[in-house]
């Protein structure tokens, strides 16, 4: 049996979603176009295109489900959706686009309800290695909304976690030493999270409750999907280690990008001001 066959009522594209982001991309594009002066084809709104295209393609197309089926394909759309998409969306928003939101009573006081940094990637932490525990997963794999809220909980508290290292209000940005203490903690916060599938998996290895609830739902052998379609070393002890670090080689990856990119797109906003006040 072929996955195309096995998933046909699954392997869905999230319309709605597509509607949401394309609504939230022509809204930015008027404002930007209104309030800045920036173009389209400038390096911030090709950031925050890239970012939404980017986050459909991880929670609205049928890689949503796909990626379900393998721990390492899941680690590679769960640190996409925390790691890359955040901080690229943050990075495309201009400082004076912001500041513009800003003034707007209701954003701002939206803005006082966000933790501190460190404390959001101390919560952030947790609760992203509590989600990767057997018993939640299970709990998850048996109630799409309880999962969808939680998804949802750490996306927010992922861009509160990339605001210090990438934020549009430069003032609001670690930098030098600070910066650097901040990327070792996250560093450090995270491990737990990764290491966990490299050990469970030098033990005992753990089961992958979505795939067994997709098994059950399809009404066929767990073991005949994996030898299917899914090649080796998919769903064995080699999948969960590679899971682990690709996680973590994604989230260095990101960290070092993030201080170049942001670095390079502050000096240039700083540059622009300085230009603009002397005229």
């Amino acid at each position: 049996m072929y996955i195309g066959v096995l998933l046909k009522d699954q392997l869905m594209w999230n319309t709605s979603l597509l509607a949401g982001l394309t609504c939230i991309a022509v809204l930015y594009s008027l404002l930007v176009h209104r309030w800045t002066e920036q173009k389209m084809y400038h390096k911030q709104p090709l950031f925050f295109f890239f970012s939404l295209v980017l986050l459909f393609l991880t929670i609205g197309s049928p890689f949503t489900v796909i990626s379900h089926l393998s721990f390492s394909l899941h680690m590679i759309q769960m640190s996409i959706l925390y790691f890359v998409v955040p901080p690229i969306l943050l990075m495309g928003i201009p400082s004076t686009l912001f500041h513009r939101i800003l003034k707007i009573p209701t954003v701002n006081k939206i803005k006082k309800w966000f933790l501190p940094p460190r404390i959001t990637l101390m919560v952030f932490a947790v609760l992203f290695f509590i989600y990767h525990l057997p018993v939640v997963l299970n709990i998850f794999s048996q109630d799409s909304f309880i999962h969808s809220v939680y998804i949802f909980l750490l996306l927010i508290l992922s861009f509160s976690m990339w605001w210090p290292l990438v934020s549009p209000d430069l003032r609001q940005r670690f930098y030098l030493a600070e910066k650097k203490r901040y990327v070792f903690l996250s560093g450090v916060l995270l491990m737990p999270a990764c290491l966990f599938f490299v050990f469970s998996a030098l033990t005992d290895g753990i089961n992958n409750p979505f795939h067994t609830q997709l098994t059950a739902h399809l009404c066929i052998p767990s073991q005949s999907i994996s030898l299917n379609f899914l090649p080796p070393p998919f769903n064995t002890k080699y999948d969960q280690i590679s899971a682990g670090f690709i996680m973590l080689g994604i989230h260095k990856i990101t960290l070092m990008a993030t201080a170049r990119g942001g670095t390079e797109i502050a000096d240039a906003q700083i540059k622009h001001e300085r230009t603009s006040s002397k005229n």
